[in-house]
């Protein structure tokens, strides 16, 4: 099987695991270190924040990925043809940069959704 195909399921079956967590309700009478659940299970609230730091790891991991391999692309390119060094040098930066915003903006809702 493709290493996307499997890493496209991993992905899948952690969405489905996550599920619970965004099904939480308000309810303070149990205290402030629990939520119900639609199926009245008690989750610890430790757990609901794991998901947003499991989010979070996922996403650097994608991003350190994808860097790595514009960088070992762009070194092999350049080894190729010495005389495109330029252009290769400056296409690898702004693929990168646009990396790094996606990068920040996926953390960033990985941290407003775990409040």
């Amino acid at each position: 099987m493709n290493k996307f195909a499997v890493l496209g399921l991993f992905v899948v079956a952690v969405l489905c695991l996550a599920n619970p967590a965004l099904a939480q309700t308000s309810d303070d009478e149990d205290g402030p270190n629990t939520t119900t659940t639609k199926s009245d299970e008690k989750t610890p609230a430790s757990l609901i924040y794991l998901g947003g730091a499991f989010g979070a790891g996922l996403v650097i991991l994608g991003a350190g990925f994808g860097i790595s391999r514009i960088g070992s692309a762009a070194v092999e390119s350049m080894a190729r043809q010495p005389e495109a060094a330029g252009s290769i040098q400056t296409a690898m930066i702004i693929s990168a940069a646009l990396i790094e915003g996606a990068t920040f903006f996926a953390l960033l809702v990985c941290m407003l959704f775990n409040n």
